[in-house]
């Protein structure tokens, strides 16, 4: 590692060991959705309201409840139709997780790209996350989709280190070991920090822990095998590893040795599934 490498790393630590780290706060209509879906008396209609204010993410619900895996007869136009089709549940962790969009955003062109590529792989895990879910296991395809949408979100405190540390940024080697580095403790301390429910707020520190042996299947594991089946065809060193003993896989049912893209009908609800979220 390199000296600016451990140095950043070192005042990273120290800022979340001190709590000095500025932790970055959840968009405003990602906060007035999760406050209306704890209320028990909520109507869809009231949670129209909230999500009608913002005209981007009323267009991505839409957009997914008339995508190929969730879609009826009948074309969707209207954003109570659409939360009635979802449920109040649903459409509160999509909107919750679509919101964060918002964040991926900087002032410095690298950055700002380092971001997009997060977002895009985040929404790619994502929907890998929630078709695995439907297929292998009985949790919630809305909160496997948000655990998958989250699990990098410890990434935005160090890019925004590197927004202020211009030395950082002209060296992508080190930047890209800061993050590999740093991310999954900053993940867990954000999500603690926004209240997000244990199962999911601990996705970010664990999903690259692939000796963990939980006593049944969870959120996770689906992340994880979701990112190993993100590089399969690559050079990624993951690929180079021997998945069979990884106990995500066995958990999910599912042949470390196979490649889902071989199962049509998977393959479909993978690709559906991360084009609704894109």
């Amino acid at each position: 590692m390199s000296k600016l490498a451990e140095k950043v790393q070192q005042d990273l630590l120290r800022a979340i060991d001190n709590d000095e780290l500025v932790l970055p706060t959840l968009p405003e209509v990602a906060l007035r959705v999760r406050e209306a879906a704890e209320d028990p008396d909520v109507s869809i209609q009231d949670l129209s309201r909230v999500i009608g204010n913002d005209a981007a993410l009323t267009a991505r619900i839409i957009k997914v409840v008339n995508s190929p895996l969730l879609r009826t007869n009948k074309e969707i136009t209207d954003l109570q139709m659409a939360i009635g089709r979802l449920g109040i549940n649903y459409t509160s962790n999509l909107a919750t997780g679509l919101a964060m969009e918002q964040m991926f955003q900087a002032t410095s062109d690298v950055v700002d790209r380092k971001m997009r590529e997060v977002w895009n792989k985040s929404t790619e895990i994502a929907g890998i996350c929630h078709a695995l879910c439907r297929h292998y296991t009985r949790l919630m395809p809305d909160q496997a989709t948000l655990a998958g949408l989250v699990h990098q979100i410890g990434v935005l405190p160090v890019l925004t280190y590197a927004e202020e540390h211009s030395e950082l940024l002209a060296d992508s080697i080190s930047l890209n070991h800061v993050i590999e580095r740093i991310h999954p403790i900053i993940g867990d301390r954000i999500l603690k920090t926004w209240e997000f429910p244990a199962p999911i707020a601990s996705v970010p520190s664990q999903y690259l822990n692939f000796e963990r042996d939980s006593a049944k299947v969870d959120y996770v594991d689906l992340v994880q095998v979701a990112t190993l089946q993100s590089y399969v065809g690559t050079q990624h060193p993951y690929t180079a590893m021997d998945w069979t003993r990884i106990p995500a896989f066995a958990k999910l049912g599912i042949d470390p040795n196979a490649d889902l893209k071989d199962d049509e009908d998977l393959s479909a609800a993978m690709e559906a599934a991360m084009g609704m979220l894109q």
